[in-house]
């Protein structure tokens, strides 16, 4: 059987000023399975092809803070997984970003996290 989600791209935005974003993960939520997951795949050289001066270590630092916040750590763990997955996807001005929500359908979440980002995110072959 297969049960709704909502998923969300997570964007780098090396320079907010030129509003050019790289697909770098994205964050999955499924109220009926109480999953909640951010897969990520950094590509630097995507980044550095906006931005030649960004700060990768940043960016990956930052992008480890949405997973903590998927997992429930620090003050997370006192919200609900809805509460958190809006939390992630509110509308911000900072270098990670999410875009538009988006709702789908999948038996498996976990699985369908792995599809979302092989076809969003992934520079590699299907």
């Amino acid at each position: 059987m297969r049960i709704p989600y909502e998923y969300a791209v997570i964007q780098a935005v090396p320079r907010i000023e030129r509003g050019e974003v790289v697909n770098v993960g994205v964050v999955l939520y499924c109220q009926r399975k109480d999953f909640l997951s951010a897969r990520t795949d950094l590509r630097e050289e995507l980044l550095r092809a906006l931005d030649p001066q960004v700060d990768v270590p940043a960016v990956s630092a930052a992008l480890t803070s949405w997973d903590a916040t998927c997992s429930g750590a620090g003050a997370a763990g006192d919200v609900s997984l809805g509460e958190r997955f809006r939390w992630l996807v509110a509308p911000r001005s900072t270098i990670l970003r999410a875009g538009p929500v988006h709702m789908g359908l999948a038996a498996d979440p976990s699985d369908e996290l792995d599809r979302l980002v092989k076809l969003l995110v992934s520079t590699e072959p299907a």
